[in-house]
């Protein structure tokens, strides 16, 4: 999958995750409930051999731990993605990964909406101040 001559933070790790994202949505179908894409999308990396974590939880610190967020997966760590079966990604969608990349210390997300019959990706990433 290309993107249009651009350069892209982790570019092929990224790739590889949504070759596989439309292997499960063409395998599927599209309006299954989100845990049934994340946990095919979870055998499919396991069988290609692609490091995950499900579910991991990570503290939130605001002068104490005031909780924990969760992200669905973190691919290698490096990659936060979320699942989604919602009309459209929506700017909260984002904003929610933008928040996850902050937290956890990494850079890209990637958003992919299983609801239609074309499965619908966002690509998200945080830019380091200097």
């Amino acid at each position: 999958m290309e993107f249009s001559g651009e350069q892209h933070l982790h570019k092929e790790l990224t790739e590889r995750i949504i070759g596989l994202a439309m292997l499960v949505h063409r395998t599927l179908g599209p309006g299954l409930n989100e845990d049934c894409y994340e946990n095919s999308l979870c055998v499919e990396m396991a069988e290609n051999r692609i490091d995950f974590s499900q579910q991991a939880r990570h503290p939130v610190h605001k002068n104490h731990v005031v909780g924990c967020l969760v992200p669905e997966l973190i691919v290698e760590g490096t990659a936060i993605v979320e699942n989604k079966v919602v009309d459209q990604i929506a700017d909260a969608h984002v904003a929610q990964v933008l928040t996850y990349l902050a937290v956890t210390g990494l850079q890209v997300g990637l958003i992919l909406n299983y609801k239609h019959p074309s499965l619908q990706i966002r690509r998200v990433a945080r830019t380091l101040a200097a």
